[in-house]
């Protein structure tokens, strides 16, 4: 990945954030949802965003397709902060990252417990 694209993604990140937050209205969008992360293509067509939403299943997946739908107006409104030749096709995934997270941080939790549970038996 090049500098200049790192940056774009970067950019992006931030811009995006921004619009979700300020002007999208969809009440399927959840307040607590952050862009995690951009990854533009090389020919700067495509963008994936990756975003992460703290609730049920039911919201991230009301939250990812509310975005999808927004996301010709997400585009626009972006690309009014953006100067881009052309402004990426974005789509949205969901970020699962800070589950995993969670899910490990309870695991090693558990083994601690069991390893001090051990400990003081013996």
């Amino acid at each position: 990945m090049t500098k200049r694209t790192k940056r774009l993604n970067s950019l992006l990140k931030e811009v995006i954030s921004e619009v979700i937050r300020d002007s999208v209205r969809n009440p399927l969008v959840s307040k607590f949802t952050t862009v995690t992360d951009v990854e533009i293509t090389k020919d700067l067509h495509h963008a994936k965003v990756y975003i992460s939403v703290i609730g049920t299943d039911q919201e991230r997946k009301d939250t990812v397709d509310a975005l999808e739908t927004a996301a010709g107006f997400i585009s626009v409104n972006a690309s009014k902060k953006v100067v881009m030749r052309i402004f990426p096709t974005l789509t949205f995934r969901a970020d699962n990252s800070v589950d995993k997270q969670m899910k490990i941080d309870s695991l090693l939790k558990k083994i601690h417990v069991e390893e001090e549970s051990r400990n003081s038996n013996e």
